[in-house]
Order: C-alpha cells, then sequence, then structure tokens
C-alpha cells in the first residue's frame, strides 16, 4: 500500500485479552512492527488504548467500574503502564517516543485543534514516534470523545494520514453476524461511504468500547481528510507490515472524496452538537449537493438550548443528520425565524443580524 503516513489505533481487548493485564508480547510485537513500518520511510502515529484496563488490574479491580472517578483513577495509574511497556521495546532500536493526551476541549477549541496538530507535526518531523491517548483522567462520559475508534480517526485529521489501520480482536468488517451466520465472509474492500456498510456492526468487547459500528463512523471521520481506513486483526502475525506492502487483509474501506480543507475538517471533528435544526427538502438538497449556506427559510423545526457559534446538527425529515455548522443566533432567536425568509430577520427580531442560519464556510456536510 502507498502511503508515507500512518495512523495505527491498537484496541484494549487486542492489548489486554479483554482483562488480563497488558499483555507483554502484544505490546513488543507492536512495537517491532511498527518500528519496520518507520524504516520504510514512513511517520507513524499510534493511537493506543488500554490506559484504563491497565490500571484494573494494577488497582486490583474485576471490571470496569461505573464510577466516573474509578475511572478516571485506572486511567491515571494505567496510563503510566501503558507508555512505559511501550518505551520498554522500541528503546532498544533507538526510537524516541512521544505521550499526547487529547480531550474534546482540545479539539472544540479551534487554537487547541491548531497547537495539536501542530506538535504532532514537530514530532514526526523530529523522528519521534507519538503515542495518543484520550485524557481519561479528567474526561467524563457527557465530554469524553467517545472511543479510540474516532480518537483515531481525528488524530489522521490532524496529521493528514493516508492510511488509518484500526487494528482489533476481529478478523475486519464482516458481511454479517458471524454468530449467526456460519458463512459470513470479510469484506475486503468497499467504498467508506456505502450505506450498505451500515448494517453491519457488531458489540464491543467487555474493556472495549467500540465495535464496528464505531469503525465504520471513524473510517468516514477519517475520510475528510482524504484517509483510507483499514480495519484487521492485530493477532495476525506482522499484520501491520503484511498491510502495509499491500497484502489483502482485513477490510479496506477506501474514499473518492476529495479531502476537506482544514476548518471543514475542524468543524467534522466536533462531536457534541448543542442542539439540532430539522431542514426542509429543499434545504438539505442545497447543503448536501449544491454547497450553500442554510438560510431560516428552509428550517422546519428547532430543538435544543444553544448559543451564537455553537455547534448544532441539521437533519432531515426523516431524523438523520445531514451536515453540523456553527449558528450565527442563539435557540431563542432561531426559534422565532423558523421558515421565515431573511427580508423577515429583522422585523422578527428587531435587529439586522446575518442573513443565514449557518454560513456555508462554518457548514460540513455529512
Amino acid at each position: 500500500m502507498a502511503a508515507r503516513r500512518w495512523v495505527v489505533k491498537v484496541g484494549s481487548a487486542l492489548l489486554t485479552n479483554d482483562g488480563c493485564g497488558l499483555d507483554a508480547s502484544v505490546v513488543r510485537s507492536l512495537a517491532n512492527q511498527l518500528v519496520a513500518l518507520r524504516k520504510t520511510g514512513c511517520d507513524v502515529v499510534l493511537v493506543s488504548s488500554g490506559a484504563i484496563a491497565a490500571g484494573l488490574v494494577r488497582l486490583n479491580l474485576a471490571e470496569r467500574p461505573h464510577e466516573v472517578h474509578l475511572s478516571q483513577a485506572a486511567a491515571a495509574v494505567g496510563q503510566s503502564a501503558l507508555v512505559r511497556a511501550y518505551e520498554e521495546h522500541l528503546s532498544p532500536h533507538s526510537v524516541t517516543s512521544a505521550q499526547i493526551l487529547l480531550s474534546h476541549a482540545d479539539i472544540r477549541a479551534r487554537d487547541r485543534y491548531l497547537n495539536a496538530r501542530s506538535t504532532l507535526s514537530t514530532l514526526l518531523g523530529m523522528g519521534v514516534l507519538p503515542i495518543v491517548n484520550e485524557n481519561d483522567t479528567v474526561v467524563t462520559d457527557e465530554i469524553r470523545l467517545g472511543d479510540n475508534d474516532t480518537l483515531g480517526a481525528l488524530v489522521a485529521n490532524l496529521v493528514d494520514a493516508e492510511v488509518l489501520l484500526i487494528l482489533t480482536d476481529q478478523e475486519g468488517l464482516m458481511d454479517s453476524d458471524p454468530r449467526q451466520v456460519s458463512s459470513a465472509q470479510v469484506i475486503t474492500s468497499a467504498d467508506v461511504h456505502d450505506p450498505t456498510l451500515d448494517t453491519m456492526a457488531g458489540p464491543s468487547g467487555t474493556l472495549g468500547r467500540g465495535g464496528m459500528a464505531t469503525k465504520l463512523s471513524a473510517a468516514r471521520l477519517a475520510a475528510r481528510s482524504g484517509t483510507g481506513t483499514v480495519i484487521a486483526n492485530g493477532r495476525v502475525p506482522d499484520i501491520i507490515n503484511r498491510v502495509a506492502t499491500g497484502e489483502s487483509l482485513g477490510t479496506f474501506l477506501q474514499t473518492q472524496r476529495r479531502p476537506q480543507s482544514a476548518r471543514k475538517q475542524w468543524l467534522a471533528s466536533l462531536l457534541h452538537a448543542q442542539g439540532q435544526l430539522a431542514l426542509d427538502g429543499g434545504a438539505v438538497k442545497g447543503i448536501v449537493e449544491q454547497g450553500r449556506s442554510l438560510l431560516p427559510i428552509g428550517i422546519t423545526a428547532v430543538s435544543g438550548q444553544f448559543e451564537r457559534g455553537d455547534l448544532v446538527s441539521c437533519i432531515d425529515s426523516q431524523g438523520r443528520e445531514r451536515a453540523r455548522g456553527l449558528v450565527n443566533y442563539n435557540s431563542s432567536e432561531a426559534q422565532a425565524l423558523v421558515g421565515k425568509a431573511s427580508v423577515h430577520i429583522e422585523p422578527t427580531l428587531g435587529y439586522c443580524g446575518e442573513e443565514e442560519m449557518i454560513h456555508r464556510d462554518n457548514l460540513v456536510a455529512g
């Protein structure tokens, strides 16, 4: 596979065997494979789960706790063990690693997003192997990025990676549930935007957070920067380099769409919308097919509480998200403007604001 910049994401189920602590042999194998990939001239970023899982073992906890403070404590204890395990096997190869912990706040704030992008690019330029994880010691379920599949996609956007390789304990995306259909086959290649893929998803493991549905969603997010995604079984010997040399393993989700601008990628990375705008068919078509701004006249309903500049989700008549963007009016004002032509904004609100509810520069289609 002809690609120079890779993001490799490793799931907790692969690293810990779903609850047995960090598997030193797996970490050693991964480190050796990453070193080999770098020696071919590739830039590599590792997105690694496993901190909480490793912490549970060190704290003698039998299962992932429901209490936020216990999960955060496990992450704090386990993160150091996780990075130390990688360093132990990277240092004999004279490879310097760097720990990068990200949270949703780092992605939501435009300046922090750009700082993260700059830091990762600088580290890669210096020959350092960044090891990225979500900062589970401070995040809660309400503000977390969601899972490390999503984080891997966001990192792929940040560094303009050509390939996101998601290593899991599964063979890849299957055409049906192998637990119910004995003849289920791995989908070797598909367009990441193929809607038929949405029916193919599986549950996560005991410790992991992301099933195949999240991996597909992550692949679509990564595709915004032109990144192709491979989902493969990390237990296959020498899997990273076999994929890199073009061997058909796992599922390759490719995209034919042109990469979006850095600003559009940033908008797409904002995961937590503060509200929803329901659109009529004409507005959906104008945004998705023609790249137009969203005008108040195309809105049929408003839900949620949001302020000017907040991220809102734009849904069609079936409730499907078709776009998202930064709104020019708060929720009360938006409610008052539903279905109105732009010339009626001033008479309705008492002042002359922007004619668009969301300008096309601040709007990204799904």
